[in-house]
């Protein structure tokens, strides 16, 4: 029986109109669905699939971080109240206004009044809650103490997002000015210079000075293959998310040569020392078995080489070796980190040592990308002067060289 998405108007309990889209078999199946979400139907239609160019990339359909903690704190809010589960998922699905989040805590509505625990319910969407979100939501179930998950996992998303802003300036910043340099010099060199030295070509019957020579001949280059200057970049990066993607052996010597990088290798050291320590202390307080975090954790570290380490961390710690001891000989982690994690089980008060750990690491990351940002910008900016210069002095040098022969004949 084929699937439909259907787009439908509903009213709840509350006498409030509802709308949303959700799948079903036929009519009568959403309509059922509906009333066993406390919803009646006023009306529904076939929703057709959008064939445009944003339609089928899903542009405008992600459900942001911010929108999934709100999700969670009204969770928390209402649990902490004493409001019945399904009525705390009743009242978030009437009261979200992204289209999309309403028709997930829908089904999650429906999957939990048919049996289902909520960790479960969730886990049923990847895309919106992760292995991480259904973990802490399950121990949470099992404890029987769902507040203080909650509220774990609130202060989680909450360092996350702030931790996702980061990274976005470490990269979109220096990558938006290069990419604004670069083309400035294609057009100077491809439009402005030949305008300027096409004049002093034709009307000055002098010999140009070598920097002349070499500025028109950089500008014919420019002008020649411009459409290659520009799309090389490009194409060198899609061929290297390609290769990522077909050959693990160069995802992981990619991912080894940019942890030796100056400046840059330290900083994604330090991004994913931070992002590990936050989450594998999130789901150590939810109690969370060590094994379970460190594999959980694991996931949310990018670098291929920094995750070897950390299987091998896993595999070490399974065989009864410390915490603190399997990270100082996986080789891959400051002595600062393995000394913190000594001194926190030693004192029994793991938690606290990996919460330091993540806010010292936190703290050094905005400094590594203000210094990031600092160094590359005066880096640019000599670029970028130095040409104007070059321009500057091929064009005016064989001007002032034609005045001073002029002065030489009178």
């Amino acid at each position: 029986m084929a699937i439909e998405r259907y787009k439908y108007r509903a009213m709840n309990k509350n006498g409030r109109q509802v709308k949303g889209v959700i799948s079903a078999a036929n009519e009568l199946d959403l309509h059922n669905q509906l009333q066993g979400s406390g919803l009646e139907l006023l009306q529904c239609s076939v929703l057709k699939e959008k064939k445009s160019v944003l339609g089928q990339i899903g542009m405008g359909k992600k459900i942001k971080m911010r929108e999934i903690i709100q999700f969670f704190t009204h969770m928390n809010q209402m649990q902490s109240a004493g409001v019945p589960l399904l009525d705390s998922l009743s009242d978030i699905r009437d009261t979200t206004d992204h289209p999309q989040l309403r028709d997930i805590v829908s089904d999650v509505y429906k999957d939990v009044s048919e049996g289902s625990s909520l960790s479960e319910a969730l886990a049923k969407h990847p895309r919106v809650f992760t292995n991480l979100h259904v973990s802490l939501v399950a121990s949470g179930e099992e404890t029987g103490d769902l507040t203080a998950v909650y509220t774990q996992l609130i202060k989680y998303l909450k360092w996350v997002d702030s931790m996702q802003a980061k990274v976005r300036k470490a990269t979109r910043y220096p990558l938006f000015v290069t990419v604004f340099v670069i083309i400035t010099i294609v057009v100077m060199m491809g439009v402005v210079v030949p305008q300027i030295v096409g004049f002093i070509q034709t009307e000055m019957n002098t010999k140009l000075p070598f920097y002349t020579k070499a500025l028109i001949d950089t500008s014919d280059f420019v002008r020649a293959y411009w459409i290659q200057l520009l799309s090389t970049p490009v194409v060198l990066f899609v061929l290297y998310k390609v290769l990522r993607r077909v050959s693990d052996e160069f995802a992981y010597k990619a991912d080894r040569a940019f942890l030796q990088m100056p400046v840059v290798g330290d900083l994604i050291r330090k991004i994913n020392i931070a992002r590990f320590s936050q989450t594998f202390g999130a789901l150590y307080a939810s109690g969370i078995s060590v094994l379970k975090g460190l594999e959980a954790a694991r996931m949310t570290v990018n670098n291929l080489a920094l995750v070897e380490a950390l299987e091998s961390v896993q595999d070490q710690v399974q065989t009864g070796s410390s915490l603190s001891e399997a990270f100082k000989t996986s080789g891959e982690f400051p002595t600062l980190v393995t000394r913190m994690l000594k001194v926190g089980e030693e004192s029994g008060n793991l938690r606290p040592t990996l919460d330091e750990v993540s806010e010292f690491y936190t703290s050094d990351v905005d400094e590594s990308v203000q210094g990031l940002i600092s160094m590359i910008e005066p880096g640019l900016t000599l670029i970028l002067g130095s040409i104007i210069l070059w321009i500057a002095a091929g064009v005016f040098g064989p001007i002032y060289e034609s005045f001073q022969n002029i002065s030489d004949l009178v």
